[in-house]
């Protein structure tokens, strides 16, 4: 059994907590991080929907203060102005929302117990969010609450003011939990049921909290009803209430962990936070994300540029999140969010591939490849438990958006190189999800039955979002034709999915010259709009989804009529006003950030259309690459609140600009190749797991110089539009000439076109 990333085995980082950034540069990048870009957003509109996450990479739990209303999915927002509580979170975003958490508020005055009563005021000028540590003054009770993670548990600093009635809140939210104090060990334990779907009938989050001060006052709490001296509540709304007489200034902390397989084991994770103190615990995991965003160094004199570039990273690095825990033998356990049984190994959770598969998991391909055989073996254990791979799992099987992109994830991590997990299985699981569907959630392929006999997805079957599902199953069967080359499978049973691959052509409608859906018959929508969101459509219209032929871009300019028309279309999308389109169905965020945004019908707040802009490397004008891909960095990201242009959605919008900014992007995981854009740094080191280095450098690199005049690669000239990762990963020095000027002799030919499967 490997090592598990645990806790205890990180460095004690001793000396001060905080550093200045003017004394840690770039070789402490964490101090670049704001974890409040991205919270900004409500219902109607998105910049990120994010909340401010206090965790560590890829933990298993999260901390976040509450503005929000228990259940609300919209948990932290920065216009909000008072904190209900600080919730253990387990939301990959609003739309998903929560499962398995509770609350902790220190209080003082009253005894209170409803979230609205115990809410305090506070300011951001009281606060510091940082993703290892989170500070706040809580105005109305005169108390600072501080919190510092580790992967499973945390601990909390509660400063109260002189006072004989000093509280803290233990709130297990509602849809069933249970609370029990005992105070001769000054502990609370109990557990939460509260979920949002994707779990079996077993589902517990089973809690642990130890205070280092005892109780001078406690109570159960059932439906609100505070229980003075009752040690236990059990029903649909628990929760409890200790008290104590506080000095001013005088320090509490409280000591929290979880689990989903135990109280017993939730007990082993309260060991992570070992015998450390709370400054040790926010050194410790202060030195865990510079050492691991220390493995991407970049210069630059903009620091706004580093701001946004490394609050980037940290979100790249928290999903999907651990689901797995360690046996007091020291074993990598998991409960099953598939079965409810309790299996050895690793499980991971809390993404969706109809996002991620873009180029967050191609990142941990290129930069954390151990992380994600970590999470190819939670492929292969949820394959076991449940009979499908997950597309959006939130724990287990969710039903949320389309495609079967458990196919790109796969692949792309065998084609990179990874090894060390079952891959036969993980052979056999997408040749399943390929031919059947799991009723209720999105795993497998809905409507798959149409797809195979017809070669497209029927817009009259009584399954919406017809078009978008078979582009990308078209994409989904290449990726698994793929896999299958790779893994040396016989023609007799890969070349079903080699021709399945072109099923996209059966919806490119010639006189729009754009994807259109059609019925059983043949018969084309004889009401199509360009510009109509949604329908036949995912999240979006014609425009956007015309360009996902991620594996055969050579093969949609063909159709189109070649590279000129293809290339007139792709501008069309800058041109096209972005209020059309928006009386076309309800309204939702995805159409307005779309339509404020001012770049016409490009749409990049939502996945679709983020890789569109890389395609001018195929068509003969790398140039409006560049120049389009440094508008989307200066105009759509920043280091603010406000800072993304639509939901951030698990990592990939993030990740996204953290490939652009070194100046490559994967378009088509699953092929090798990562297709140039333009740098927006000076310089940049990749530090990778082989111990080899990338070196990125961009000679004359300013805001005016978006154009790409020379590259280099170890030394040699290079006109390919494409770095494949065997160049990156045995070492590269790569170094670009920037220009205020295109380049329109640079990688035009045929030999500098990356990968269409038209060229098999």
């Amino acid at each position: 059994m490997k090592t598990p990333f645990s806790f205890k085995h990180l460095l004690f980082l001793g000396g001060a907590v905080l550093y200045s950034l003017q004394s840690s540069a770039v070789k402490n990048p964490v101090d670049y991080v704001s974890t409040l870009v991205g919270t900004q957003s409500k219902f109607e509109l998105s910049t990120g929907n994010t909340y401010p996450a206090t965790a560590l990479p890829w933990g298993m739990n999260f901390w976040t203060p509450q503005t929000g209303k228990m259940g609300d999915g919209w948990a932290y927002t920065y216009d909000a102005d008072k904190i209900r509580g600080f919730k253990q979170t387990h939301q990959p975003s609003p739309w998903m929302n929560d499962y398995g958490q509770f609350a902790i508020m220190p209080v003082t005055g009253g005894l209170v117990f409803d979230q609205d009563r115990r809410a305090s005021w506070f300011s951001h000028k009281a606060e510091v969010a940082k993703p290892y540590y989170y500070k706040v003054y809580l105005a109305d009770h005169d108390v600072t609450t501080e919190l510092a993670p580790t992967e499973r548990a945390a601990m909390f600093r509660f400063t109260y003011p002189e006072t004989k009635n000093a509280y803290v809140i233990v709130d297990a939210f509602d849809k069933g939990s249970y609370v029990k104090v005992i105070p001769e060990e000054n502990k609370i334990i109990g557990y939460s049921t509260k979920n949002s779907g994707g779990v079996p009938e077993n589902f517990k989050n089973y809690f642990v909290i130890q205070f280092d001060k005892p109780f001078t006052f406690l109570s159960a709490v059932s439906e609100n009803n505070i229980l003075p001296n009752e040690t236990e509540a059990k029903g649909n709304h628990t929760g409890a209430v200790i008290g104590f007489a506080t000095q001013k200034g005088e320090i509490v902390h409280a000591r929290v962990a979880s689990s989903f397989i135990s109280p017993e084991q939730a007990e082993l994770n309260l060991k992570e936070l070992g015998k450390n103190s709370f400054d040790q615990l926010v050194a410790n995991g202060r030195e865990v994300w510079n050492r691991e965003m220390s493995k991407i160094e970049v210069e630059d004199d903009n620091i706004d540029h580093l701001r946004t570039f490394y609050s980037c990273l940290y979100r790249s690095m928290l999903f999907p999140r651990s689901f797995y825990e360690i046996d007091a033998k020291g074993q990598v356990m998991h409960y099953s969010p598939y079965n409810g049984e309790v299996r050895p190994g690793y499980m991971f959770t809390d993404t969706g591939f109809w996002d991620t598969f873009r180029c967050l998991f191609p990142f941990l391909n290129l930069m954390y490849p151990s992380m994600n055989q970590k999470m190819q073996e939670g492929l292969v254990n949820a394959y076991k438990e449940s009979g499908f791979l997950p597309e959006w799992a939130s724990p287990g099987h969710r039903d949320c958006m389309v495609g079967n992109n458990s196919a790109s994830v796969v692949a792309d991590a065998y084609i990179k190189g990874l090894r060390g997990y079952d891959i036969e299985t993980l052979w056999e699981a997408l040749k399943h999800g390929a031919n059947a569907h799991l009723s209720g959630t999105a795993s497998g392929r809905l409507g798959y039955e149409s797809y195979n006999q017809l070669g497209y997805v029927a817009n009259n079957i009584g399954i919406g979002q017809n078009v978008a599902r078979t582009l990308e199953y078209a994409y989904n069967d290449w990726a698994i034709y793929t896999l299958g080359k790779k893994l040396g499978k016989p023609e007799s049973e890969t070349d079903i999915y080699k021709k399945r691959a072109l099923n996209y052509k059966n919806v490119y409608h010639p006189e729009h010259k754009l994807m259109v859906g059609k019925n059983d018959k043949g018969v084309f929508n004889p009401k199509f709009d360009a510009v109509d969101w949604s329908g036949e459509f995912c999240e979006g219209n014609s425009w956007h989804w015309s360009f996902c032929v991620f594996h055969d871009p050579q093969g949609l300019i063909n159709l189109m009529g070649g590279k000129k028309e293809f290339n007139t279309m792709m501008d069309s999308v800058f041109v096209i006003p972005s209020r059309q389109g928006m009386e076309s169905r309800g309204m939702i965020h995805e159409m307005r950030e779309m339509q404020v945004m001012n770049m016409g019908q490009y749409a990049h707040g939502n996945q679709p259309i983020q890789h569109m802009v890389y395609l001018y490397n195929y068509s003969g004008e790398p140039w409006k690459a560049q120049y389009w891909i440094r508008e989307i960095m200066n105009k759509l990201y920043t280091a603010g609140p406000d800072g993304y242009c639509g939901d951030e959605d698990n990592g990939q919008t993030s990740a996204w600009y953290v490939f652009s900014a070194l100046g490559f992007y994967p378009v088509c995981p699953g092929t090798d190749e990562y297709i140039i854009g333009t740098p927006l740094f000076k310089s940049a080191k990749l530090h990778l797991e082989n111990r080899k280095t990338i070196t990125i450098k961009a000679d004359n690199n300013q805001p005016a110089n978006r154009y790409i005049k020379e590259m280099k690669v170890n030394g040699k000239s290079q006109t390919r539009n494409f770095l494949t990762h065997d160049q990156l990963t045995k070492g590269a020095n790569i170094q670009f000439q920037m220009s205020p000027v295109p380049n329109k002799q640079r990688g035009i030919t045929e030999k500098d076109v990356p990968y269409s499967l038209s060229f098999e």
